[in-house]
């Protein structure tokens, strides 16, 4: 049996149907209209049957998803947090304090001292249990709002107080679409003002999930295309649930990294757009860049059309197990943008204003520098530019 997402008019719900089978869905009125999405565990030939249902709009199998693997620093190292300058948290008035932030990921190590004092909620998703032995999620939390390690700053936020932790990645690293849609709602529920995601749909890994149960290369990758169309209009519509929440002065700005697949050092042609989930409506998307002489520039690696860039190479945060450690990655990028969001979510409510996932993207972007950039960088590979502290 495999783990298929049905979008459908008609809500159902949570823990079976008329067919017996586990459910998880959400539904929320668009248009004068109810749609909800849900997961089930089915046969193929059941699949096929519940396909032909009027009220089902459409089904597919759950998409596998994965870390964006980060790459090791190609830096000296020593304790060169260079991000932070450049996206000016040291010089901000801002700390992040009040500000709830969750990161979805494969976890975190809380005994690390970069989390001393921050009351941390964990909660998992992938069934490995809490805790991060991947190591992954525990360097975009340091990023985000980690406190002086040794007397060296690592968190762009470090007065964040609250962080929910949803692990939606397991010890290796991969998941499912349903475990990520699950944590966005948990976090939703635990009141997270700001959602990083480092993580996208392993595309590559369905195509040989099907190949190597012996279909053809054709009719595999045919299936998977269908698989990330759907699973992208559930993320829209789960995004669409979220832009409603925010309207009434609640909801979560999300920040996802665009994905590490592009390959410029080989063809500056060769890159890819940015990836699920970035690449679903109202996400923040980030690009990653890095130094290039007396300007930044986008990474090789990064993928392109992303709403915004963050420092993504050479990016000392906190190591599990302890220590420091450099990795490079739209995974690190994601984390200076989450953490930028969360200076802006405490800037705007100390202005008087109340604070939505609306009026701090919008600050993102019209604050987001190009000056930093030399003349090659183009928007297609750095967005609307740098995220830029308040």
């Amino acid at each position: 049996m495999r783990k298929y997402v049905i979008l459908r008019r008609q809500p159902t719900t949570r823990g079976g149907n008329k067919r017996g089978i586990e459910t998880f869905g959400v539904g929320h009125s668009s248009g004068g209209q109810t749609k909800q999405f849900a997961y089930e565990r089915l046969t193929d030939r059941a699949a096929a049957s519940i396909a032909a249902e009027p009220e089902v709009q459409a089904i597919a199998p759950a998409m596998p998803t994965k870390l964006i693997r980060p790459l090791k620093a190609a830096g000296s190292g020593g304790r060169d947090v260079w991000g932070l300058d450049a996206v000016g948290a040291r010089a901000s008035g801002f700390t992040g304090k009040g500000v709830t932030v969750a990161i979805l990921d494969t976890g975190i190590d809380a005994t690390h001292p970069a989390f001393a004092g921050v009351d941390i909620e964990q909660r998992d998703f992938s069934g490995d249990g809490d805790g991060d032995r991947e190591g992954h999620g525990t360097h975009c939390a340091g990023t985000i709002l980690g406190r002086d390690v040794d007397g060296t700053r690592i968190g762009v936020a470090s007065g964040v107080e609250r962080a929910l932790i949803g692990k939606v990645l397991g010890d290796r690293g991969g998941g499912d679409s349903e475990m990520i849609v699950e944590g966005i709602q948990w976090a939703l529920s635990r009141g997270a003002n700001i959602i990083s995601m480092s993580l996208g749909f392993d595309f590559p890994g369905m195509v040989k999930d099907w190949t190597d149960d012996n279909w053809p290369v054709d009719l595999a990758t045919s299936n998977a295309l269908e698989a990330y169309r759907v699973n992208l209009r559930v993320f829209d519509e789960l995004m669409g649930l979220t832009k409603a929440r925010g309207g009434l002065g609640g909801g979560a700005l999300i920040v996802a990294a665009s994905g590490n697949e592009s390959q410029r050092q080989q063809h500056p042609d060769w890159r890819i757009a940015a990836s699920l989930p970035a690449a679903a409506d109202d996400v923040v998307s980030v690009a990653a860049v890095g130094r290039h002489g007396e300007h930044l520039g986008v990474a090789d690696f990064s993928n392109s059309m992303a709403l915004i860039s963050g420092p993504g190479v050479d990016i000392l945060s906190a190591k599990a197990g302890g220590g420091l450690e450099s990795l490079s990655g739209t995974s690190m990028a994601c984390p200076h943008v989450a953490g930028v969001s969360a200076l802006w979510w405490e800037a705007i409510k100390r202005g008087g204003r109340i604070p939505t996932p609306i009026n701090v993207k919008a600050e993102l972007i019209s604050k987001a520098r190009r000056d930093v950039f030399g003349d090659a960088s183009a928007e297609i590979d750095v967005g609307q530019g740098l995220v830029t502290a308040p």
